[in-house]
């Protein structure tokens, strides 16, 4: 074999080392991407506002976090999709309700700066003294500002489809806010006027669960109130599709569940 020939074939093979690192690399990319962070579209998540008297401002809906711009005192400020408060502005051009902001970072066009933007008022319930605006997801108090692009755990998660984001007014106190409920059916399928029993979980700021005795569960036009474990039953109503909730004074209302009665 000749030198040249001996050096187009080692060229050659180099060129294919190098094509097989670039696609380990891009399929490494794009498991990065389904796994920990932003998805390729915007998230379809679920969210709530509850006000302060326990009250929603927005019932809970189905909205698209994408990125979004909103005002802090005169600037216009870059969100990024899948972030809280991307959440909370689909819910306000969706018709919920109206937001107010600070800004301690410097808010601009890049949706990095934007992770000390600060709710302080939704639809004219301002902030006051340690009460105010807090959000969770899927039942955990977020520990980043909403708009943070490292996701509200700070650890480079941020939303995906399908979590749930609760705006709430939070009463503090010493434990912290007040809890928010969950309500948990045996099925989500059931015959008609036959049982569903149900339980209902309330939440602190770290997720952690505790069954609610006096709540409130609703089926259709059914009602029981939940015992010392937090568990009532429930007549089914003629065939649908109904909501089951569950309230309680002093407490968040959950967020709804579907059951199929058939």
């Amino acid at each position: 074999m000749s030198a040249e020939r001996s050096s187009a074939a080692t060229l050659a093979a180099f060129a294919a080392v190098l094509a097989a690192l670039a696609g380990v690399a891009l399929a490494a990319g794009k498991t990065a991407v389904a796994s920990g962070g932003v998805a390729a579209s915007p998230p379809n998540v679920e969210t709530m506002i509850v006000g302060s008297n326990g009250s929603l401002l927005l019932s809970a809906r189905t909205v698209v976090a994408g990125r979004a711009t909103v005002r802090a005192g005169h600037n216009a400020c870059a969100v990024a999709a899948a972030t809280p408060l991307a959440a909370l502005a689909a819910g306000r051009r969706g018709g919920g309700p109206g937001f107010a902001l600070r800004d301690y970072g410097r808010c601009g066009s890049s949706t990095a700066n934007s992770g000390e933007l600060f709710v302080y008022s939704i639809g004219g319930e301002t902030n006051s003294g340690q009460s105010g605006w807090e959000y969770k997801v899927d039942q955990r108090s977020g520990t980043t500002g909403a708009a943070d692009p490292s996701g509200p755990m700070g650890n480079g998660v941020r939303l995906r489809s399908g979590d749930r984001v609760l705006w709430f007014w939070c009463h503090a106190s010493g434990a912290g806010c007040q809890r928010t409920l969950a309500v948990s059916p045996a099925a989500s399928k059931v015959s008609a006027f036959g049982s569903l029993t149900v339980k209902v979980t309330g939440y602190d700021n770290l997720g952690r669960g505790a069954p609610i005795a006096g709540a409130i569960v609703t089926l259709g036009t059914d009602f029981a109130s939940t015992n010392a474990r937090g568990r009532a039953t429930l007549l089914a109503p003629a065939p649908g599709r109904y909501a089951l909730a569950a309230t309680r004074p002093g407490l968040v209302p959950s967020f709804p569940e579907t059951i199929v009665v058939r």
